[in-house]
């Protein structure tokens, strides 16, 4: 890549705040509320219009099990029930009637844009939107001082205390030079589109991917799993058809080709149903932000495994909980790796029913759920930023398990609660020498 001078310049302050979040994904938001009820002043900075990523811009309308392994309590609490009992009390989530491992609560996605919208400004948040992070600001110290941001008024600096980095590919952190990595094989990217007039037969008995995969020359379609749901009290469908196998979207030129190749891939679903006689049918709502489940991820404090995950192991400095089965999408060959809490294994491809064994011994204890340290979200060498999203420091397998909304908008959370005590104690994140006593 070519490089030329830019000119020094003087940037004019949009705020002077305790936190910065960068990143407006329910993840972000949640971050945020979660600083500014403590009493910490707080900025958000999102390149949308609007606040709640994969779960709005993203389309994916579907939040998985808060209960633990066998549905007979509850163990995720905080901002993800809270903002779904505020949407219920206007019809806008359907809860599933028998618990399952694939679903818990169906949301209208357009109306939680508006749900977080009132959420920010009821806890006084100073939002950002149609804003992009360009870099870092660092004071005299050399210390990170805040976030250089690039929207309608140019570049600007928003000053903070202590920056959230909830960006997904951990944007901040590689502005501010630290230390990043890649697994050996990303998974898969997915775009969501949501048609009307949707064949609902085509779902069952694998119909869809039958279809798709007989018509994979004709229209250039690259095997995988295909999945959907009808939305919340509607008759439109949102379908996961699309796959995105070789292009890495933390870099941005495949980022663009693969937002534009999944939008090909929509419509040459609808194609294929006209073509195997079906009424073509209507896409309604496309995603302005693909589904990406992986990119980059930070060098952290603690990198966390799929045995450590899948085993129970119970951490001093826990983040959150969940029981989301690692769920690792491959890309060659490609399909679907799911493996359980219980020691059962499933796999998924697209041309073969589905394979089921063990991964460890089923006569074991099945573990109530899993939980995650805080230090695998805290980068090294910084002493005011962490982390909240899937950048989370963790293997395949242990990420496969992490990587879904509701254990990502835990890490928000933990994200912020952690900036919040030390700010009260006056500070700064913990080092890898005192992350032991989190």
């Amino acid at each position: 890549m070519m490089n030329i001078l830019f000119p020094a310049q003087e940037l004019p302050v949009s705020a002077e705040v305790d936190v910065v979040v960068a990143g407006g994904s329910c993840t972000g938001v949640f971050a945020a509320i979660t600083a500014a009820r403590g009493g910490a002043a707080v900025a958000i900075v999102e390149s949308q219009n609007r606040f709640g990523g994969t779960a709005t811009a993203g389309q994916v309308c579907l939040w998985h099990s808060l209960l633990n392994f066998d549905y007979s309590r509850q163990i995720i609490f905080g901002l993800t029930p809270e903002i779904l009992e505020r949407m219920d009390k206007r019809d806008l989530v359907e809860y599933w009637k028998k618990p399952n491992p694939h679903w818990y609560a169906n949301f209208n996605s357009e109306e939680m844009c508006c749900e977080l919208d009132e959420m920010v400004l009821e806890a006084g948040i100073i939002p950002f939107l149609h804003t992009r992070v360009a870099g870092v600001w660092q004071n005299d110290n050399g210390k990170i001082g805040g976030l250089v941001i690039a929207g309608k008024d140019g570049l600007t600096v928003i000053k903070a205390r202590y920056i959230i980095d909830a960006t997904g590919d951990g944007d901040v952190v590689r502005f501010a030079g630290g230390k990043m990595w890649k697994n050996e094989e990303i998974q898969t990217s997915t775009a969501c589109v949501k048609f009307s007039k949707f064949p609902r037969e085509v779902m069952h008995d694998e119909t869809i991917g039958k279809l798709v995969r007989a018509a994979k020359e004709k229209y250039r379609m690259p095997c995988g799993v295909i999945w959907g749901e009808f939305s919340c009290n509607s008759d439109t469908f949102m379908l996961a058809g699309t796959n995105i196998p070789k292009l890495d979207v933390s870099v941005q030129k495949e980022l663009t080709e693969a937002e534009m190749e999944s939008r090909r891939q929509m419509r040459a679903i609808a194609d294929i149903l006209k073509d195997a006689g079906y009424p073509r049918p209507v896409m309604e709502a496309v995603p302005s932000l693909i589904g990406v489940r992986e990119s980059r991820h930070i060098v952290s404090l603690y990198r966390i495994t799929e045995d450590e995950l899948l085993s129970g192991k119970q951490f001093p400095d826990e983040a959150g909980k969940g029981t989301y089965r690692s769920d690792v999408h491959r890309r060659n060959p490609p399909g679907t790796r799911f493996r359980y809490l219980d020691g059962t294994e499933v796999l998924l491809t697209s041309d073969a029913p589905p394979q089921t064994s063990y991964w460890r011994d089923p006569s074991l204890p099945t573990p109530e759920y899993f939980t995650w340290p805080i230090r695998s979200q805290i980068p090294v060498g910084f002493d005011n930023l962490i982390t909240a999203g899937r950048m989370i420091d963790a293997d395949a397998g242990a990420f496969g398990a992490l990587r879904v909304m509701v254990n990502m908008n835990q890490s928000g959370e933990a994200a912020a609660r952690l900036v919040l005590r030390a700010m009260k104690t006056g500070t700064t994140l913990p080092s890898a020498a005192a992350s032991e006593n989190l």
